[in-house]
């Protein structure tokens, strides 16, 4: 008979990996094309409702960040030039950790909310409220 740690051990190894996530939270990954000199991220909408932000403020870090013109077409985003989807990857995460992660639990369960001119991030699993340090 075998005692239960070994038993354990040997349940936990036949669990596949990808089961073992531990993150209830994931940034979402920009889906696209290029068209002639433009780009279209066609999930622009699902990446605001997954981040749960306005599509006009995370619209206008996006521009300012990336420094094209750009339009919502429906649920898609057209900007105005090539730009590859690693960089605007990489702006959505800082994007996220900026303006949507709490800053003392790291959880997404955040508001924005304006107090006088400052922008603050009240977070609702933790309680905390901070500035927003980031400019928009």
């Amino acid at each position: 008979m075998e005692d239960y740690d070994s038993l354990l051990e040997r349940a936990q190894a036949k669990i596949p990996q990808s089961s073992l996530k531990t993150e209830r939270f994931e940034i979402p990954k920009v889906r696209g094309h290029l068209q002639g000199n433009k780009t279209v991220i066609t999930n622009f909408k699902e990446i605001c409702d997954t981040i749960r932000r306005d599509q006009a403020h995370f619209l206008k870090y996006l521009l300012r960040e990336l420094a094209t013109p750009g339009n919502v077409d429906g649920p898609r985003l057209v900007l105005g030039r090539k730009i590859s989807s690693s960089i605007i990857n990489g702006k959505i995460e800082r994007y996220v950790n900026d303006f949507v992660l709490c800053p003392v639990c790291k959880k997404p369960d955040t508001t924005l909310t304006k107090e006088d001119r400052i922008t603050m991030i009240k977070c609702s699993a933790c309680g905390s409220k901070n500035p927003v340090h980031a400019k928009i």
